[in-house]
């Protein structure tokens, strides 16, 4: 098995430290505000990725943090008057209901800034001791970057580029601008905990390395997180943790990519924030995994207008499939391991679950003609896909059940439905021919049909 390691930038057999086992660590959400999409992209991929690894035999544990205290956590504590702790807590509480709602499985171990407070400081204390951290004389706690020769692997920044692209507080009491905050002293007002530097709170950056050391000791095999976080949170984790242990840190950095919406960035400044629970309401949860699975991990996604409704036509119809050969051949509990081997495959190059997402048009197409043959082989295939792409999150429910949930369109007559995939399945296979003379007799029959990335859309004639 592959994966893409963002620390050498290329793909590298997996090869775990301890034979059998994975130690996976990935940063989660700094719970200032409500869950959205991108949220839930970096959840579900990381999901994934144990899901898998444990199909491939080894025995994974999967640590995931909350950052409950940051200044965007104190910042928000003071707009709505909540105590920070309070705040954490009600949005964690928030964040864990639509997770649920997504069926977004739990890590082995949830792990919080605020219950490590100890362990971080004595973090600090030992990168004091060892000279690369360095008190501000005022209760802050620098990091002395200059200590850490390899500052800066990660990202491929140097120093200089270290001051362009990110917020530096610099004053008199940095040796460096480009020094972090380890410990910062306590303002009015604010959450704090007492410290040998007074009372104070934790930098943002410490924390993951404090809270990776107690859940696995020195050394994890991947740290994953999204790739926002590279610079400076992720390189700061590595010349934290191997500043204080001496060691390699992770063996396999993993970054997927950010959220887009219509090709800008989502974001609070744009308005154009997409919360999970908003998506929930009207989607299902396996058309959310479809639309997030659909492309490479590593690049960012584009959310359309169309993705999530075009996921859902894909699932309706899939679903549809796998009813017809339900109800068809019920007895047929055979599969077919060729699907199982196929996706094996498209995961063991880097978790592409693009490739393995791709490839159900083709079984599907297949199954199509084999109800058509009234062979039992459909319902094998179903069989082995609603197994296999479990692990995806997607075809667990009952396929009846599902129709009658998600399916839309029912005033569509059924042969027109039939003409309308024919078109699909014609622009899938590049045949432009075929799809423009069935485009032409949907209209003949009362009907537009409208194109997107995902999928398309039928609407009558006036």
């Amino acid at each position: 098995m592959r994966i893409y390691n963002s620390l050498t930038r290329r793909k590298e057999e997996f090869v775990p430290l301890e034979a059998g086992k994975v130690k996976l660590y990935a940063c989660g959400i700094t719970v200032s505000g409500e869950a959205h999409v991108g949220h839930a992209f970096q959840a579900l991929v990381y999901d994934v990725f144990r899901k898998f690894l444990e199909k491939k035999g080894y025995e994974v544990t999967y640590v995931r943090n909350y950052t409950d205290v940051d200044d965007k956590i104190i910042a928000k504590s003071h707009e709505t008057g909540i105590p920070a702790d309070v705040y954490a807590e009600q949005m964690i509480e928030k964040t864990n209901a639509v997770m649920a709602r997504a069926h977004i499985d739990e890590p082995t171990v949830w792990i919080r800034a605020t219950e490590h407070i100890g362990d971080i400081i004595s973090f600090i204390e030992e990168l004091i001791r060892g000279g690369h951290a360095y008190e501000g004389g005022n209760g802050d706690v620098y990091f002395d970057v200059d200590s850490y020769p390899a500052y800066g692997q990660l990202s491929g920044r140097s120093k200089e580029d270290m001051l362009d692209g990110v917020r530096v507080e610099n004053d008199e009491r940095k040796k460096n601008a480009y020094d972090f905050a380890l410990w910062k002293a306590a303002k009015a007002g604010e959450i704090s905990w007492d410290s040998p530097w007074g009372k104070g709170r934790p930098g943002w950056h410490i924390e993951c390395s404090a809270m990776n050391r107690c859940a696995f000791g020195d050394r994890i095999d991947i740290h994953g997180g999204g790739r926002d976080l590279i610079f400076p949170h992720h390189e700061n984790e590595i010349a934290q943790s191997e500043a204080c242990t001496g060691k390699k840190f992770a063996n396999y950095w993993i970054h997927n990519g950010l959220i887009k919406v219509n090709g800008q960035k989502m974001s609070k400044s744009l308005g154009n924030v997409l919360l999970l629970s908003d998506v929930l309401d009207e989607y299902s949860d396996e058309a959310l995994k479809f639309a997030l699975l659909s492309s490479n991990y590593r690049g960012d996604l584009n959310i359309t207008d169309n993705l999530f409704a075009g996921a859902e036509a894909h699932l309706v119809r899939f679903y549809t499939l796998i009813d017809r050969a339900e109800t068809a051949f019920p007895a047929e509990t055979g599969k077919e391991k060729a699907v199982d081997e196929a996706f094996d495959a498209a995961m063991e190059d880097d978790f592409n679950t693009a490739l393995a997402l791709a490839d159900l048009f083709g079984y599907f197409k297949e199954v199509s003609k084999l109800l058509d043959a009234e062979d039992s082989r459909a319902r094998r295939i179903t069989n082995q896909i609603k197994e296999t792409y479990g692990l995806l999150g997607l075809f667990r429910r009952d396929a009846k059940v599902y129709l009658a949930t998600y399916a839309k369109g029912e005033d569509v007559p059924e042969d027109v439905k039939a003409v309308a995939e024919a078109r699909w399945a014609a622009r899938l296979a590049r045949d432009w021919a075929k799809s423009d003379e069935l485009r032409e007799r949907l209209k003949e029959m009362g009907y537009a049909v409208k194109d997107a990335k995902d999928g398309y859309t039928l609407s009558k004639l006036s």
